[in-house]
């Protein structure tokens, strides 16, 4: 653990504490939380979820528009929120699942509470974050923001705390476990999934080390979805492709594109906080095919460059930032500045 994350998660076990004693307990409807974290900070989101080359763009959109960008993106003041707290915590501190819909409601499935309350699980989501919401404006920190206030005001263990989605929300659910692997150390993808590496952006080195030896990927997708078996499939290739080993495929017979009935829910938690033997020959291996692969391309934008083909050499570094994400920092963000034009 960072030695943020691991003042953060202090923070947050010194903040239980002190509400121990008043916070509620059962379905909490329009919950208003009132602090902000450095996790859904906009220069945060920007590091950790948009490409380098990207993240370099939308700095310099605003500040053509001479629009600043806000520290924080979302003001709490006018956000609500829905979790179910057990009645009892487990001896060793709630887990927590941060759940991200393709609905606007913030709401609780009922059916899920019973498999909640077996697992010591708090379930928490936030209301206007649906298909329709803005990834990195609104889903991205609204759930940071929800995992941290809740683990200010309970104690949550911070070793269990997970992010999970359906549908759109869990293609949410999957980029917000990549880019916070220190926050979120699973996530359950019902009937929706990304690429790795392709949609989703890789995050900075560290983070992405971090992804791949401490976190734990859930599919859960019913036999009947086949656009989103199909989505599945080509998420779980992208994983092995970089690395990720620790990962469970479960699936739901007769189902089609619905949520995950209890005792599929219940299966899949399970799964979710079952540990998983790293091999870690194999993973360095992997890893080292990956920093040649990496190398490699990035010598072939230099060579382009000394060659003086310039239009040639951006559209390859472009794909290298679309691919390799964070990984090819800072030499991508190097490159990229010597292709630009000279300015007097």
């Amino acid at each position: 653990m960072s030695r943020r994350a691991f003042l953060w998660a202090c923070l947050a076990w010194l903040g239980a504490a002190a509400w121990a004693s008043d916070a509620p307990k059962g379905v909490v409807n329009d919950a208003v939380f009132s602090q902000y974290t450095g996790y859904a900070s906009s220069v945060e989101l920007a590091r950790r979820l948009v490409s380098p080359l990207n993240a370099q763009r939308l700095q310099q959109r605003a500040a053509a528009s001479g629009v600043a960008i806000a520290d924080q993106p979302v003001d709490l003041a006018h956000e609500r929120f829905a979790l179910y707290v057990p009645a009892q915590a487990p001896p060793d501190g709630y887990s927590l699942l941060v759940f991200v819909p393709p609905w606007n409601e913030a709401k609780v499935p009922p059916s899920w509470i019973p498999v909640l309350d077996r697992h010591g699980m708090i379930l928490v989501s936030a209301a206007n974050i649906g298909n329709d919401a803005s990834v990195l404006d609104r889903r991205d920190p609204l759930s940071l923001l929800a995992a941290t206030n809740v683990m200010a005001r309970y104690r949550v263990n911070p070793r269990r705390v997970y992010v999970g989605g359906f549908s759109g929300g869990s293609r949410v659910a999957l980029r917000l476990a990549l880019g916070y692997p220190d926050l979120f150390h699973g996530a359950l993808l019902d009937a929706g999934s990304d690429a790795i590496g392709q949609t989703l952006p890789l995050p900075p080195p560290s983070l992405f080390d971090r992804f791949q030896t401490e976190s734990r990927i859930v599919y859960l997708t019913g036999q009947q979805d086949a656009a989103r078996q199909d989505m599945e499939r080509q998420s779980r290739q992208s994983l092995r492709d970089w690395c990720i080993d620790n990962v469970d495929v479960l699936s739901m017979a007769g189902v089609g594109h619905d949520l995950a009935e209890p005792a599929a829910l219940d299966r899949a938690l399970t799964s979710l906080e079952t540990p998983h033997a790293l091999d870690t020959a194999k993973l360095n291996a992997c890893r080292a095919r990956i920093t040649s692969e990496l190398n490699a391309d990035i010598d072939k934008v230099q060579a382009t460059q000394d060659a003086g083909r310039i239009d040639d050499a951006k559209k390859q570094l472009d794909a290298v930032d679309r691919h390799y994400g964070g990984l090819a920092a800072p030499r991508s963000v190097e490159l990229a500045a010597r292709l630009q034009p000279a300015t007097h």
